[in-house]
């Protein structure tokens, strides 16, 4: 896990870890800083110090490509053949917290949340 909005595209023609730019590129930009800035440890773009020490994200986004290459991922295949935008949403840099944790996820993406959702 890790703690960041990911959104298309996913891998690029050349199979690398490289910015794989999609038409609406700059929309995707903007629906993944929405739910990021209200997020203030995923907007500060370190947020797994202690398990991935080098990973960096620049506001809590990234391109998905540019951080690894998915091919054949799902989040593209909407965006290509039905036009959903779709983006991911790393909510924590632990897979599966506990249930007592959940809480705090909570209110850690709440307010998140609901930006996200006025962008409709």
């Amino acid at each position: 896990g890790s703690l960041v909005v990911n959104y298309p595209f996913d891998d690029d023609e050349q199979g690398i870890a490289i910015y794989s730019k999609s038409p609406d590129d700059a929309v995707f930009q903007q629906l993944a800083l929405s739910y990021s800035k209200e997020n203030t440890k995923m907007y500060q773009g370190s947020p797994c110090k202690d398990m991935y020490p080098t990973e960096y994200f620049p506001h809590g986004i990234t391109n998905g490509a540019q951080w690894y290459n998915v091919p054949g991922g799902m989040q593209d295949w909407n965006y290509l053949h039905t036009n959903c935008f779709e983006v991911t949403i790393e909510l924590g840099c632990v897979k599966y917290p506990k249930a007592d944790e959940l809480p705090k996820y909570w209110e850690q993406n709440r307010r998140s949340l609901l930006q996200f959702v006025k962008q409709v």
